[in-house]
């Protein structure tokens, strides 16, 4: 049996690593934590941006401020936004849906809503306000759903939500400078719709700017929709840009004197040279204060997510080029914000020790509130059991990205507060998921590793009250291993290896704390966890 000795885990190390953190920080270091950062420290960055689930991104600047949102599906909170002062850097500021209350399943109540929730965000910033839009597709299909635009006086919330009778697909918001409001939208054709000026209604029915294919369609792989658009105004003339070929695609900038057309059209990106056969594709443009121009286009990496690139715009003959030669060259000097800031990166570790939530924490579906506490217990998150047949129906599975290159999640779980029926541990989420855990039946407990809801290896009569879990991902081949300790010091492999999978379509594997009962009996039980911490291997 293998064994991985590593150094002992408790909050007494904390200030250490806190002093440790800080030393580093001085070197130009990313962090003790050993996130992924581009910045490469010497004023040149490395694609790619983020090396984590960040799908369908958009990005605007505000005064010395950019703000990015993200799709987060069904995750709640949702719709994630991310702010940076040099397009580089980025930190985690909140979320603009706190929840879903439009149907009952975002609660687990009558079944699930997987891959239903936040898609294709849109952000803008228009007299003094945030606005954040996005579609709510029922299912998987692209014919029926919702749509909504968020409002806020500060991207940290709160925000105020309004669901529209209206499903306007993949959605781009856009505020013209005659102070009229539009949505462009659509999968294959594209549509433009206007809203009134409050931006909580449809003013006009949609109007058909953009049917069929494009130049170079044939050649790069036959007709693909084209959908994910945004809308710009420069120099008098309105710029959609929006993706095609999805996982292998591209990107298509449109062009025209008109908001509603005619329009022309060019190829602006095509490169999957970066993680072949996946080109980049989807994406937003901002501007610097300086003029110049930089588009954040996302790229399909497999169980990892759909993550983020930053390339420069080159401006020829009226069109957006991205890149350098119409391709990602992976490194480049960074943005001329005027300034260097430091490295930053969103937050992953967390000692539980505050009284909110961390944000770089989401639930599989709307949380039972009265089921979780930072409070109950000081430094630890306490999830109380709720009754499901499988971690796929159990409710308050807390969830974090897992990222790239390779990365690593260790848990300390106190399992005194278990009863019958509860199984409490952690492991990586989607479909399939795997996981080690404790489970209790009739007073005895056993760890278990499933593997896509088949027990894959127990170890019978623990009768411990504390449990280290770590689930180490890779990039390539997207690989989970899995290993177990008794004392905090000695881990063990325990089961076998878990292929992610994208089961759920375009939603990247997660690490993920649980805690369930195959029992009612068990609906009183809970464990808790003294903290989760993440490197980058």
């Amino acid at each position: 049996m293998n064994t991985i000795i590593t150094k002992r885990y408790g909050k007494s190390s904390t200030k250490l690593g806190l002093t440790l953190a800080l030393t580093l920080s001085l070197f130009g270091q990313v962090s003790a934590q050993q996130v992924w950062s581009p910045d490469n420290g010497n004023g040149t960055f490395t694609n790619p941006l983020l090396w984590g689930d960040w799908p369908d991104p958009d990005v605007i600047r505000v005064g010395d401020d950019f703000y990015m949102i993200s799709t987060s599906m069904h995750y709640v909170p949702g719709a994630p936004i991310v702010k940076s002062k040099d397009l580089v850097n980025w930190e985690m500021v909140g979320y603009a849906v706190d929840h879903y209350d439009e149907d009952p399943r975002y609660n687990m109540e009558g079944g699930t809503l997987y891959l239903n929730g936040s898609w294709a965000a849109t952000l803008k910033h228009h007299n003094g306000k945030f606005y954040a839009g996005f579609c709510t597709p029922y299912g998987w299909g692209r014919e029926k759903g919702n749509f909504s635009i968020c409002e806020a006086d500060k991207p940290e919330g709160p925000w105020k939500r309004t669901i529209f009778p209206e499903y306007l697909y993949d959605p781009g918001l856009f505020f013209d400078d005659n102070g009229k409001v539009y949505v462009v939208h659509g999968q294959g054709t594209l549509y433009l719709t206007e809203l009134n000026e409050d931006v909580k209604s449809v003013k006009s029915h949609k109007v058909k700017i953009w049917q069929g294919s494009f130049k170079n369609a044939n050649e790069l792989g036959g007709h693909f929709g084209m959908e994910g658009a945004h809308m710009y105004k420069i120099n008098g003339k309105y710029y959609i840009t929006c993706p095609a070929g999805g996982t292998q695609g591209w990107q298509i900038c449109l062009r025209s004197d008109n908001i509603y057309g005619p329009y022309e059209h060019k190829l602006i990106l095509n490169d999957n040279s970066s993680y072949p056969d996946n080109g980049l594709h989807q994406g937003g443009m901002v501007q610097l204060k300086n003029g110049d121009w930089w588009f954040i286009i996302m790229q399909d990496r497999g169980a990892i997510g759909r993550v983020p690139h930053l390339l420069p715009v080159k401006w020829e003959d009226g069109w957006p080029m991205l890149g350098t030669g119409n391709k990602d060259v992976i490194t480049y000097k960074k943005p001329n914000v005027g300034k260097t800031y430091p490295i930053k990166t969103p937050a992953t570790t967390d000692e539980f020790n505050g009284t909110k939530l961390g944000l770089q924490w989401q639930w599989n579906h709307n949380p039972d509130n009265s089921k979780w506490s930072l409070q109950e217990r000081k430094g630890y998150m306490r999830l109380h059991a709720a009754h499901a047949d499988s971690l796929k129906t159990a409710r308050n599975t807390l969830t974090q990205r897992v990222q790239g290159p390779s990365s690593e999640g260790t848990v300390e779980i106190d399992l005194k507060g278990l009863k019958n029926g509860n199984v409490a541990g952690f492991g990586i989420f989607e479909f399939p998921y795997a996981f080690v855990a404790v489970e209790q039946v009739n007073g005895k407990r056993k760890i278990i590793m499933s593997n896509d809801d088949k027990i894959i290896e127990s170890k019978e009569n623990f009768d411990g009250d504390k449990l280290w879990v770590r689930a180490r991902i890779t990039d390539r081949g997207g690989i989970a291993k899995f290993y177990y300790s008794t004392d905090g010091e000695n881990f063990y492999v325990i089961g076998n290896d878990l292929t992610m999978q994208l089961g759920l379509p375009w939603t990247a594997n997660r690490f993920a704390l649980f805690n369930y009962s195959k029992t009612a009996e068990g609906v009183d039980g809970y464990a808790d966890f003294n903290w989760f911490r993440f490197t980058n291997k």
